[in-house]
């Protein structure tokens, strides 16, 4: 196959369009880049301000199992470009990773500039091109790997527009909606004037069966962090409960035990603080909830914040619609990759690991079918 004889359209300039295109671009595909927005990879950059988590260095097993419901779907990709090997292409651009103290992992600058800048140079040298401002217009002959993101953050990513085409071309697609965002609650006005922004560290969450070790912070009208946005598939119907354990290090029993002691002239609050060594957050969290016992503080949610403000959406393109190569059955000289399709996953690099692995296997699975044959894909 040569660059002239074979040309290939990558659509959305974020991190699963660049990585397609880096992939193609290296199997001698001519590669264009077309994108809505003006700059490439804004919400990439948006993401890199809390650090850039890449992937996560846990077992691979356990990093799969993140994916819940799409770990078969995703797990060839996955499996095929895994943490070491995106590690590994990092250094390739010379740029440096690490693995914190959670089993993350971050550029050694903590910064997605450098890296986007080291990659766009490369795809540049290789004869990418790229065209700002420009929509996708639909179906066409032309081979085409679509990686135009979800609904989250659109001024920055996707507006997810691409959903009513997919429609009418009669391709099923999940309902998009908000995945590690804030979750909405109404607190009362002396707990938000003192505690929004407050981290709520070291506790346990659980809803719908699943329990989460971790912290969370208290927003102005909801909760929001790590653990809560790993329970996002759970909390995602509006009314959920969501029960909080303050003090998951310690049993029911010792609890029991230190409550019953002699409260003496202590109000309630500075009972609660020195008999379990409880922050002033927590207590105030209690008495909000209305509990008593800081193994059992429930709070009733009334659903996400919103999806425009979400980290990543949840639904997407059904993988039924398409090939295990993630080519539509439907449009055969098309591809579907990163956060369009339909999966989820919380935070912890996991959302960046499954962009980069859906793209670098659609894009090969791409160079194999125009080197195969040319009748099977339109080609310009």
């Amino acid at each position: 196959m040569t660059a002239a004889a074979k040309h290939v359209r990558v659509v959305g300039a974020g991190p699963a369009g660049l990585m397609a295109a880096d992939v193609l671009s290296a199997g001698g595909a001519s590669v264009e880049i077309i994108d809505h927005h003006r700059q490439p990879a804004r919400k990439f950059l948006l993401a890199g301000r809390g650090g850039l988590n890449l992937t996560h260095s846990e077992d691979i097993d356990l990093l799969l199992s993140r994916y819940g419901a799409a770990r078969a779907a995703l797990e060839p990709a996955i499996r095929a470009f895994p943490p070491e090997a995106l590690r590994r292409w990092c250094e390739e651009l010379g740029i440096k990773t690490f693995v914190g103290s959670s089993g993350r992992v971050f550029p050694v600058g903590l910064k997605a500039s450098p890296l986007l800048r080291a990659w766009l140079r490369r795809l540049e040298q290789r004869g990418v091109t790229r065209r700002a401002s420009t929509q996708w217009q639909g179906f066409d002959e032309v081979p085409t790997i679509l990686a135009m993101g979800g609904a989250s953050w659109p001024e920055l990513g996707s507006d997810a527009a691409w959903v009513e085409t997919f429609r009418v071309a009669g391709i099923a697609v999940t309902p998009l909606a908000a995945s590690n965002g804030r979750q909405r609650v109404t607190w009362s006005e002396h707990f938000v004037s003192r505690f929004t922004g407050a981290p709520l560290k070291n506790v346990a969450l659980a809803a719908g069966g699943v329990r989460v070790r971790g912290e969370c912070m208290i927003a102005a009208h909801g909760i929001e962090g790590g653990a809560v946005y790993a329970l996002s598939p759970q909390l995602r119907a509006a009314g959920t409960v969501l029960h909080i354990d303050l003090k998951p290090d310690v049993t029911e029993a010792h609890v029991a035990e230190r409550l019953a002691r002699p409260r003496g002239k202590d109000s309630r609050s500075t009972f609660l603080r020195k008999a379990l060594n409880l922050s002033p957050l927590a207590v105030a969290l209690m008495r909000e909830a209305g509990s008593d016992n800081p193994k059992q503080v429930t709070l009733t949610l009334q659903g996400p914040a919103g999806i425009a403000r979400a980290i990543s959406t949840a639904g997407g393109v059904s993988f039924e619609e398409l090939t295990e190569h993630l080519r539509l059955k439907k449009k055969p000289n098309t591809w579907v990759a990163g956060e369009m399709l339909d999966w989820d996953a919380p935070t912890g690099g996991y959302l960046l690991q499954a962009c980069f692995a859906t793209a670098r296997f659609a894009a090969e699975d791409c160079l194999r079918q125009l080197s195969a044959t040319d009748d099977q894909i339109g080609t310009i």
